[in-house]
Formats: structure tokens, C-alpha cells, sequence
């Protein structure tokens, strides 16, 4: 599965915290991200479930240590991130990034000043 069709799933919130984990820290055998949650913390066997269908989805690659398994990132968060936001701009703005920005505007999410920082960075480009 290439780059783009991973990006193309969709995580649950509960994957992408496990993501977050692994993007943050690295590679991981699933007690070290357990022990990463606040109380009550979710049982081992539910993150390793969790894993391998990170795994199964091509975001996460395992290593063989013993008759354990470290855990890593096969895509970067930006390059996820840069994915997500794709999807968002083709499922609800027509594959228009304008649209977004106007839409932005629109809802006073970012200021003209803002505006004008993008447009002297794109021109430096």
C-alpha cells in the first residue's frame, strides 16, 4: 500500500493518540506506551490490538526482539497531517485550498495580517 492510500484511512481518535505516541517517542514495545497513560490506563492486550491494526493499515512496522515486538512510525506525522488536510479539502471544499482560506476568512479564523505573512512567504519561495 502506497503513501497516499494509507493516508487515505481514516484513524480513530484512539489510533491516532497511539500515533501520537509513536511519532513523539519513537519506537516502542506496547508496555512502554501503556505505561504512557494517565490512570486508568487501557489493558496491554487492547493497545497491542490497537497496534496491529495500525500495523495492518501500513502506519506502523515492528521490529522482533526475543518473543516481543518494538513498535515504530512508517509514515511521519507530517506527512499524515499533510494527507489529512488533502482529504479535508477534497471532501468538503472541492479540492479548492482557496475555498479553505476563504472559508477561514470568512469565520475569522485567520486575520489579514496572517493573510499577508502567507502571501510575502509564498512570494519568497
Amino acid at each position: 500500500m502506497n503513501l497516499k492510500e494509507r493516508v487515505m484511512q481514516k484513524l480513530t481518535n484512539k489510533e491516532e493518540e497511539i500515533m501520537q505516541i509513536l511519532w513523539s517517542r519513537g519506537a516502542m514495545f506496547v508496555k512502554e506506551i501503556v505505561a504512557l497513560y494517565e490512570e486508568p490506563r487501557p489493558h496491554f492486550n487492547t493497545v497491542s490490538t490497537m497496534i496491529r491494526m495500525l500495523e495492518g493499515k501500513g502506519f506502523v512496522g515492528h521490529e522482533v526482539f526475543g518473543n516481543t515486538h518494538r513498535y515504530f512510525p512508517t509514515i511521519s506525522q507530517d506527512e499524515y497531517s499533510k494527507g489529512v488536510l488533502g482529504n479535508v479539502v477534497t471532501r468538503y471544499f472541492e479540492n479548492s485550498y482557496k475555498s479553505v482560506v476563504s472559508a477561514l476568512i470568512e469565520e475569522e479564523k485567520i486575520s489579514i495580517s496572517e493573510l499577508e505573512e502567507l502571501i510575502r512567504k509564498v512570494q519568497n519561495q
